[in-house]
């Protein structure tokens, strides 16, 4: 018998005469530098969540050691952000935020991001909805995403000038892989906007645009041509059929995403005019994509006050699937739709859904569940939006 069987039969017998393992109880890393030495350079991001005024030692740390740094969390002082960009800058690296809670590297998710095919996109946004929207249509479409990076709703701002949007931009444009690039944002800073169409001019690989001048779903389409491949028809899942809401019935859409709340509500706006408000139509905005644990219960709540109010024809909503988001959306929301739409025979419930089949929450079986409670469910924010003022307004 070898030494080692001996030593396990002991061990069988006697748990306590184990060796320890040492590095068990090693001192955790106590700094994101030291984190990533221990990697022994295979490491290329930091994430970083935590309080928005410990961000910056841990920021610039992670950058002296050579990392990348995806920043979570949204109250990082200005000053402090253009600072980390800068210094990222020098060094060739990336500060992907703050307030960047989607990005795929490689094909690894991070954050909230939904499980789409590897494919030749890469992503610059501004936002992060907005990136899972067109992440998902391009999925619907068959044609995936290599790298979303994420450079923070203020990037794109006179002060910050796109400093990671232009950093991103050189570093898909130097990514063999990376065949299109589409940059996804609100509409920039005029000067800002002029300095990163000009870097595009100068770049290799072309860039789509969807700076708010188009809907996420026109920019998905022109994606798609210009890699030559066909716009599908984007599925939808219809209610069985309901009684109009009456002439002049308000809109009212209560969204998780905010790049999906805006796209929205611009759409309303083009569609009625600026005084949504005055005839009683009303965006509503809930953050509970983005939680550690996210918590459906106001937006349930919501549903079933806006319900209650007659002035009220027609409820929309988004659910946002994806890792890091509600493990099962339409368990709470269904049953509230269907309690609605029973109660009122006037109102009509119409939900936009970003995701793809392969979501932990399976595309599909929530479209079955919330149109079963009685929703009309499009994978299209916009043809969402669009269906629910026809359904409000007769347009």
């Amino acid at each position: 018998m070898s030494d080692r069987d001996e030593a396990r039969r002991r061990d069988r017998r006697d748990p306590g005469s184990r060796r320890p393992d040492v590095a068990a109880f090693a001192a955790p890393p106590r700094t994101t530098g030291a984190a990533a030495v221990r990697t022994g350079g295979a490491a290329t991001v930091a994430l970083l969540s935590l309080p928005g005024p410990h961000v910056l030692p841990e920021a610039m740390d992670a950058l002296a050691a050579g990392l990348n740094v995806m920043i979570v969390s949204a109250d990082v002082p200005l000053d402090q952000e253009i600072a980390l960009k800068e210094a990222a800058a020098r060094r060739g690296l990336i500060v992907m935020g703050p307030g960047c809670r989607t990005a795929v590297v490689g094909g690894a998710a991070l954050g909230v991001a939904n499980a789409v095919r590897p494919g030749p996109v890469g992503v610059v946004a501004a936002s992060g909805t907005g990136a899972q929207q067109l992440m998902c249509l391009l999925d619907v479409a068959g044609v995936g995403v290599r790298h979303v990076l994420g450079v923070g709703a203020r990037d794109l701002s006179a002060r910050v000038s796109g400093r990671s949007t232009l950093a991103a931009l050189a570093a898909l444009d130097a990514d063999p892989g990376t065949e299109l690039i589409a940059l996804v944002s609100g509409p920039p800073a005029p000067r800002v906007a002029d300095l990163i169409r000009e870097a595009a001019r100068r770049l290799d690989t072309p860039v789509v645009f969807a700076t708010g001048e188009d809907d996420f779903t026109t920019a998905a389409e022109k994606v798609l041509k210009s890699l030559h491949r066909t716009v599908p028809e984007w599925p939808r899942w219809t209610a069985a059929r309901r009684p109009r809401p009456a002439a002049g019935s308000a809109l009212r859409g209560l969204f998780a995403g905010g790049a999906l709340r805006d796209e929205a509500e611009l759409i309303a706006c083009d569609a009625l005019g600026p005084d949504l408000a005055e005839r009683g139509h009303r965006f509503t905005g809930f953050d509970d994509v983005v939680r550690a644990r996210p918590d459906p219960a106001p937006r349930v709540e919501a549903v079933r006050a806006e319900a209650s109010d007659p002035a009220c024809g027609v409820l929309l909503l988004d659910v946002v699937l994806g890792h890091g988001a509600d493990p099962d959306p339409a368990a709470s929301l269904a049953p509230a739709i269907a309690d609605a739409v029973r109660d009122r025979d006037d109102l009509a419930v119409v939900v936009s859904l970003c995701g793809t089949r392969a979501d932990p929450q399976d595309r599909d079986r929530q479209a079955a569940a919330l149109r079963d409670a009685g929703a009309d469910v499009f994978v299209s924010n916009a043809q969402a939006a669009r269906h629910a003022l026809t359904r409000s307004e007769g347009l």
